[in-house]
């Protein structure tokens, strides 16, 4: 069955669209003096701001955007003093947009709008909202916090909500005394009022756009300042946390370091807070010098974490630091842009924890986000990097895999082209060109032209509009004197989508100006080149020696496929481990799988090809070899086959995990660790070794264990537990002595083969003994559960009212890439008919992706699972 017509997409239609939702540009807000003053007890607040706005044709009417507010009293003030009062206050819900008309024109100059209001602390984890968590004995606390990007600022205070309307604020918040109050610039005074409250003050912040406004109040605690640097540097947490922190201290002082000198500009604020906010919609939120973020992603103990979650941490606080400079004091003119900010942020995460941690191969780990951008772009309902954003939903819906994975490989792409130093160069001058202002994607193209020379924007436009990615098709010819590359679009095979063949051909007619570097091996001499191919390929001399392989992307900084000629791929799998990066071979593994989903080769042949890879010892190989076995085994389900199956994957991982042996040695590397435990899950559950099940058990038994192995313990006794398994969790999760070791028990309820189990997980999204802000991710993690998949489908499908009523709007979407996984004929077409009913404004785009890629894993089985099985059953 096609699901076409679950496949609403919007686009501009009309320059009538575009102004019903984008501000009038006679006027412009130059400087707001906002005094909120939160109710944490009511949930409510009051304010009022004076907002001085320049005028740019004479108008009787200001236009900004305010939702979810009361407006009580406004006025206008001239520079002389004088009063105009408002013959009309309009706010119109549907567009969010107040309008305040005079009774007298406003000629050109600068004009002070005033105006009093009321709002809700509400409970969607947007705008101005409430969050709570208990302290350490138990007692319930409530704080006020804000998230205001995309476009919900508006819900805090009226004002000009587009990222062009820069604008200083002046912050004061009148609170409890007992409360810590914190925005984005340095506290300046503190005065009491008649009611016993306190109003903070905090300095005029740089000129920037509203969604980076933020403040927090309630019972929270704050470390002391480190004034290692000249930029003060403190975490906010919630009593009890301050133990965590210090990690979080030592991120952030390296990473403005190191981004400060990367730039050369100093950090564009006077002081810097990192604040662990309990519930919070976003991984973390850029404000400047006000960062937010979920407490997992910033409270820690080194010690007792894995590999993967520190860098976790460590990526999240480099990714939101980099935006400092490239989002907030430069800024996109329009959402459309969001992608350079968020793809720019990944990139510049990924150099400063490689910097930080050269240790981790921080290059090598990308490569999983890379494949799941790769994922997305093969699909036909992918997007162009960058496509008009009109209404708030769109904007809301930019924030995906295209936008910071493809993104980043793509900047990463273009770097490593130019290279780094060229690269560097130019965005540098690109900051100084363009600082405290807006740009457009044309703005960066233009820097990195001026100084490296190279055809840049010629490059990079073929990649930032128009969807999809390329295949570089490999092969000799000429007696092996020349390479031949050429080129053809990345698809899959399945559904294409809406059946229209015009759209088909110019899918299939699309070409990229792709920057390839290969590498070249034979007569003892190996050499790097580089070429740009475009049009149907290129022709390039290879070496007057016997050429003995080519490699295509290499260390893989190219975002596009390869695929060779058979000789050729041949003799890179053969001298894999001998010639080729860990990055190489990851690619090697990923290519090649998705080969199988573009239906060029079998998944018969792929699980052949991993199964030579019983030499590999790299963790982020590893993980792309357990990610293909866990995707061929949803595809098994004879009992038989299956054996046969676990007995393949428990012989492939056995010697990596003999060399590796059972235990960590003092002093061994982290990446080291973790491939440990990778393969002790992998043994436990995919292998479903008793030995290792029992061995899991012990050690959830021992404190203290290698936090590595702990972690994989909890994974394989999930999978192979019971009741009693599922309520030591239960109770594990409550006791947990950080947030990473909470949220680790908190997924593992998802993987218990018991319908029971399941139902108990699914009603704790929704009776409020899941944070809204999890609650969306343990049902998308079990809507992948092999076999209770589709009981959490029916729990969607049931509870959908309730379900997007109550978790933030930009979670829905997120939540639904489960249903990727329910591959089974019956449960998927429930799912193609419900979404012909049922729409997801914010996310029709991310929705219309999840459903064709069911329908490849539909395609995949009915192909090659018939084969597979008979295969396994011989073994």
């Amino acid at each position: 069955m096609s699901p076409d017509a679950a496949r609403p997409t919007h686009e501009p239609t009309s320059t009538e669209e575009w102004e019903r939702y984008r501000l009038p540009r006679h006027s412009r807000p130059v400087r707001y003096d906002l005094e909120l003053r939160p109710d944490l007890g009511q949930a409510t607040f009051s304010g009022t701001a004076a907002i001085e706005v320049e005028v740019l044709e004479a108008t009787n009417t200001l236009v900004c955007n305010a939702a979810d507010l009361e407006i009580h009293r406004v006025w206008i003030e001239g520079s002389d003093g004088g009063h105009i009062e408002p013959e009309l206050v309009a706010l119109d819900p549907a567009t969010e947009r107040l309008t305040v008309e005079a009774a007298a024109v406003l000629d050109p100059g600068h004009w002070t709008l005033h105006l009093a209001f009321d709002g809700i602390l509400n409970e969607r984890l947007a705008g101005f909202y409430r969050s709570t968590f208990r302290g350490p004995d138990g007692t319930a606390h409530t704080i006020a916090t804000t998230q205001f990007e995309a476009t919900d600022a508006r819900r805090a205070f009226p004002c000009w909500d587009e990222p062009d309307f820069k604008a200083t604020f002046a912050v004061t918040l009148v609170v409890d005394p007992s409360h810590v109050a914190i925005s984005n610039a340095a506290e300046i005074g503190r005065e009491e009022r008649p009611d016993g409250s306190v109003a903070v003050s905090f300095a005029d912040t740089m000129v920037m756009s509203t969604y980076l406004v933020a403040f927090v109040v309630g019972p929270l605690e704050i470390t002391e300042a480190d004034d290692g640097g000249e930029v003060p540097l403190r975490v906010v947490h919630p009593p009890g946390q301050g133990h965590l922190a210090t990690y979080a201290l030592g991120v952030a002082r390296f990473c403005l370091d190191y981004f400060s000198e990367y730039y050369d500009l100093p950090y564009p604020g006077d002081k810097l807070d990192l604040v662990a906010v309990p519930d919070f919609a976003f991984g973390a939120m850029e404000n400047l010098g006000c960062i937010t973020f979920r407490e997992v992603l910033i409270l820690v103990d080194p010690d007792e974490v894995t590999q993967q979650e520190l860098a976790n941490v460590t990526d999240v606080i480099a990714h939101e630091l980099a935006h400092m400079w490239f989002g907030d004091l430069v800024t996109m003119r329009w959402w459309n842009g969001i992608w350079l900010n968020e793809a720019f942020a990944t990139f510049m995460e990924m150099k400063a924890t490689d910097a930080f941690r050269p240790d981790w191969d921080r290059w090598a780990a990308f490569g999983t986000s890379r494949s799941a951008a790769f994922d997305t772009d093969a699909l036909s309902a992918t997007r162009p990097i960058e496509y008009p954003v009109v209404s708030p939903d769109d904007a809301e819906g930019m924030f995906d895999v295209l936008t910071y994975e493809k993104g980043a490989a793509v900047v990463r792409m273009l770097e490593q082209y130019l290279g780094p130093d060229e690269f560097r160069d130019g965005i540098r001058h690109y900051l100084r060109t363009h600082a405290w202002s807006n740009t457009e994607t044309a703005d960066l193209w233009e820097a990195l032209e001026a100084t490296t020379g190279a055809p840049v924007r010629r490059i990079a436009e073929s990649w930032i509009y128009q969807g999809g990615h390329p295949v570089v098709t490999v092969d000799v010819v000429d007696d092996g004197a020349t390479l031949r590359l050429g080129q053809r679009r990345a698809t899959y095979a399945g559904d294409l989508g809406d059946g229209d063949a015009a759209a088909e051909d110019a899918r299939d007619d699309a070409r990229w100006v792709i920057p390839v570097i290969f590498t070249q091996s034979g007569g003892g001499a190996t050499t790097f080149e580089k070429a740009l191919v475009e049009g149907d390929g290129v022709d390039v001399p290879l070496l007057d020696e016997p050429l003995e392989w080519v490699l295509v992307n290499t260390e893989a900084t190219g975002f596009y496929r390869a695929a060779y000629a058979p000789a050729l791929r041949e003799a890179l799998v053969a001298r894999a481990h001998e010639e080729l990066s860990a990055v190489e071979r990851y690619t090697l593994v990923d290519d090649a799988w998705a080969s199988v989903l573009a239906g060029r080769s079998t998944a018969l042949e792929a699980l052949e090809l991993v199964m030579r890879f019983g030499p590999e010892r790299d963790l982020a190989v590893w993980q792309r070899i357990v990610a293909v076995l866990r995707d061929l085994d949803r595809m098994i389900e004879a009992a038989d086959a299956r054996q046969a199956f676990a007995a393949m994957v428990s012989r492939l991982i056995q010697g990596a995990r003999d060399d590796l042996g059972n235990a960590p040695v003092v002093g061994e590397a982290d990446r080291t660790s973790a491939l440990r435990g990778l393969l002790f899950s992998t043994a436990g559950t995919l292998g479903a070794e008793p030995a290792v099940q029992a061995r899991a058990r012990d050690l959830l038994q021992r404190p203290g264990a290698d936090a590595a192995l702990a972690a994989a313990a909890v994974e394989v006794v999930a999978h192979s537990g019971g009741s009693e398994d599922y309520e030591q969790f239960l109770r594990r999760r409550a006791d947990a002595r950080t947030p990473q070791e909470e949220r680790r028990y908190l997924f593992a309820l998802c993987e218990f083969d018991d319908p029971e189990l399941m139902d108990q997980t699914l009603a704790a999204c929704l009776d409020g003994s899941i944070r809204s802000q999890d609650a969306p991710y343990v049902i998308r993690r079990a809507l992948t559960n092999r076999t209770q998949g589709r009981r959490a489908w029916a729990f969607v499908q049931s509870q959908w009212a309730q379900i997007t009523e109550r978790y933030p709007s930009n979670s829905i979407a997120r939540m639904l890439e489960g249903i990727r996984w329910l591959a089974w004929p019956d449960v998927a077409n429930l799912v193609f008919a419900f979404f012909e009913t049922h729409e997801v404004p914010q996310g029709d785009r991310l929705v219309a992706q999840h459903l064709e890629k069911l329908e490849v894993n539909l395609a995949l089985a009915a192909r090659d699972a018939e084969a597979l099985t008979d295969h396994l059953r011989r073994e």
